[in-house]
């Protein structure tokens, strides 16, 4: 391993399990301190657990600490981050990754677990953001390191993307996600700080809660389930190294050895009434003629990723 991130602090939330215990690893590894944030809940969010966080920040010895709290608070995520500038002198890194999955048909889900979501997969982010980024642009000013640097890494979903059937909460979730980085990489581009989105495909807990509603589905699930979430770390990692200092606003897939970067919505195509406002029936025609074709398909990530992966 190298030690390109040595002196650098990160902040890995969701860290104790899955995806994110690989990146709090790889991380670690590479030479960074890491806060592994991690409350040990259940895929649900329930049933706290703060030894799962434990176990993995003593597991990798030095340079390692846990944050037991859910950081799904404004004052827990100045905590997170309190704790990385008090052991570790600063926090130059934020990988967001927790992440919990209440599913359920949109005409049968429940106004709280809509809420819990939310809560936890996208206000939790943006608290932590909120509270790392100014002390990020403050060591940028100052050159914190010898250079300027600052990376947020966010964990989302190809759900946030295609949408999928019953995750109307985590699909929302993870879509405003991939908002988020964008107006970060806006914020921060003057200050030289990266902000980044990764869709990953993997071994994970979500991936184990999916239920098959068909063959193909079922297919898919046992292909994911094959990939392991180092594969993951590996792009977190480079995306914090100084080579990519000049990477940002970007949203990438990882799937086993494939790296995908994913186009963000833009006009495909435009219709034009410079005479007279639009009626129903000249849209009805302009539709069929212009627009027809370039429909997004009402598929999902299920299909579109639904290939034998390279692990």
């Amino acid at each position: 391993m190298t030690n390109e991130l040595e002196g650098r602090v990160a902040l890995v939330s969701g860290g104790g399990r899955g995806i994110g215990k690989s990146i709090a690893e790889a991380l670690h590894a590479h030479g960074a301190a890491v806060i592994v944030a991690d409350n040990g809940a259940g895929i649900d969010g329930m049933r706290a657990d703060p030894e799962i966080a434990r176990a993995v920040a003593k597991s990798l010895g030095a340079r390692a600490a846990a944050f037991t709290e859910s950081i799904a608070s404004p004052s827990a995520a100045l905590a997170a981050v309190g704790l990385a500038t008090k052991q570790f002198g600063a926090i130059d890194i934020l990988v967001n990754n927790a992440a919990i999955l209440r599913d359920a048909f949109i005409f049968k889900g429940e106004p709280g677990s809509w809420d819990a979501v939310l809560r936890n997969n996208l206000s939790a982010a943006y608290y932590l953001m909120a509270a790392a980024t100014p002390l990020m642009r403050e060591a940028a000013k100052i050159g914190r390191g010898g250079g300027v640097w600052g990376r947020i890494v966010n964990i989302v979903s190809s759900a946030g993307i295609y949408g999928n059937y019953g995750q109307a909460s985590y699909a929302s979730a993870k879509g405003g996600l991939i908002a988020l980085s964008r107006v970060a990489a806006l914020d921060l581009a003057r200050s030289g700080i990266t902000s980044n989105a990764i869709a990953p495909f993997a071994a994970t807990r979500v991936t184990d809660a999916i239920k098959p509603a068909n063959d193909a589905q079922a297919l898919y699930k046992a292909r994911a389930l094959k990939i392991s979430a180092r594969h993951v770390a590996n792009l977190v990692n480079y995306l914090c190294l100084p080579a990519a200092q000049k990477i940002t606003g970007q949203l990438f897939g990882v799937r086993g050895r494939e790296i995908f970067l994913f186009s963000q919505p833009r006009p495909v195509a435009s219709l034009a009434s410079p005479d007279a406002d639009w009626t129903a029936e000249t849209l009805t025609a302009e539709m069929e003629r212009e627009f027809r074709s370039k429909f997004t398909e009402l598929s999902t990530d299920l299909e579109a990723f639904n290939t034998e992966p390279l692990v």
